[in-house]
């Protein structure tokens, strides 16, 4: 059972606290309710370019990096389709460097041409390294936009296309962060070797006399059902023909998520999963094969890829791909084989809340699905699966008609 506090500002940031006194560290965990599907479809990128640009300085604190490094602390940050994190880590008794540095950037982050400038650079450099110089680095820019018609996850956290970021302007900057980065737009999760009483008095000292802001509220296009297969095919110089699959499943807190994530593990969760022992190790049509989804907020996607070995027809692997599929649609599985995965997703809940960092993450994730407290509860979700729900619900998502394949072959 992991313990929390939770309390409200004035200015509507939410503040969850964990006291944990077996570590002499302690967590700041900043998240923000904005990720790339909040970002206008003509100037995509933002939110990834903000997770930079968060790290270039506030008005009172030129370097954010510097203080916290003499506090003893380490800070990284991410961004998805969804969100967009900010966490530091350091010695307990030198919590208030965080509360300080985390509040500064908060309230009145520097905007600077030459700030802009550094970091749209180093983002240009990495959409052209990962997503473009990179042998399959593009997969997902066309799978996006071959599987979304309407919703914003047609595009990549790191943007559309590499032209909007190079294109953004300050005043583009300022408007975006306006928008998204303020206290009613933001979750702040304590945890550590710390003091509830001693983490409200700092909270309402440093982020209590910040401006609330305006509440964003989204009102995203729904993805309509998928009513016919999609196919695209590539040619590129890359080593080997690649297969991917998506179909569309459900949304974050939807109950049905929970089977689909059970899924993905039975059909490729390691060595002797469904489709590694068959596909990889027996008939040796392909040399690797995965099954997995981002587990994103609004309905997402349950993907199959996998590299076909040299030699193998495409189609042929394809093909033998779905007769695995339909197994699971007629056959369902074992009592065994569900225990198995129940099991294998326990643990690594488990596992994943070993480390303070990660509690504190997950607290913030959690209560930005609306329930903080699932962080203690999720599991039961999946304990509560049966067999006849993972085989209805391989029959409805792994549907013909809810599927998008790209081809994506080798010119070599």
């Amino acid at each position: 059972m992991i313990k929390f506090e939770k309390f409200i500002l004035e200015n509507g940031l939410r503040v969850l606290v964990h006291e944990d006194k077996s570590t002499p560290m302690a967590v700041l965990n900043v998240l923000y309710d904005v990720g790339a599907k909040d970002e206008n479809p003509e100037k995509t990128g933002f939110a990834h370019l903000f997770e930079h640009l968060m790290f270039g300085g506030s008005k009172n604190i030129p370097s954010y990096d510097e203080p916290l490094q003499l506090a003893g602390g380490e800070n990284n940050a991410f961004t998805t389709n969804d969100l967009t994190n900010y966490y530091c880590q350091l010695p307990a008794e030198n919590i208030e460097t965080a509360f300080w540095l985390e509040s500064d950037r908060m309230l009145s982050l520097a905007f600077s041409k030459k700030s802009l400038e550094v970091q749209r650079k180093v983002v240009c450099e990495e959409f052209k390294e990962h997503y473009i110089n990179k042998p399959y680095g593009d997969v997902w820019h066309k799978m996006r936009n071959l599987a979304y018609t309407t919703h914003p996850y047609k595009w990549m956290t790191i943007g559309a296309i590499l032209k909007h970021v190079e294109e953004a302007t300050l005043e583009d900057v300022k408007e975006f962060f306006f928008k998204h980065y303020t206290p009613c737009n933001a979750i702040l999760v304590v945890a550590g070797n710390i003091d509830i009483d001693n983490i409200k008095t700092l909270a309402e000292k440093w982020f209590g006399p910040i401006p609330s802001g305006i509440k964003y509220n989204r009102s995203l296009p729904a993805e309509p059902p998928q009513t016919a297969p999609r196919y695209l095919e590539v040619k590129s110089g890359v080593p080997l023909d690649a297969l991917y699959k998506c179909w569309h499943i459900y949304p974050r807190m939807d109950k049905r998520y929970y089977a689909c994530d059970l899924i993905s593990d039975i059909l490729s969760g390691g060595g002797s999963s469904r489709l590694f022992q068959s596909l990889v190790k027996e008939q040796q049509l392909f040399s690797n094969l995965d099954c997995y989804h981002f587990g994103s907020t609004d309905a997402g996607l349950m993907t199959i890829e996998g590299k076909v070995v040299k030699g193998i027809d495409i189609k042929e692997a394809e093909k033998a791909l779905v007769e695995e599929i339909k197994k699971l649609q007629v056959e369902g599985i074992s009592q065994a084989e569900l225990e198995k995965v129940k099991n294998k997703a326990e643990s690594a809940m488990a596992f994943e809340d070993m480390s303070v960092m990660n509690r504190a993450s997950s607290i913030a994730m959690y209560e930005l699905l609306g329930d903080a407290n699932l962080i203690n509860t999720e599991l039961s979700n999946y304990q509560m699966v049966t067999a006849e729900e993972i085989k209805e619900q391989s029959r409805i998502i792994f549907d013909e008609n809810n599927c998008s394949t790209m081809y994506y072959l080798s010119d070599n």
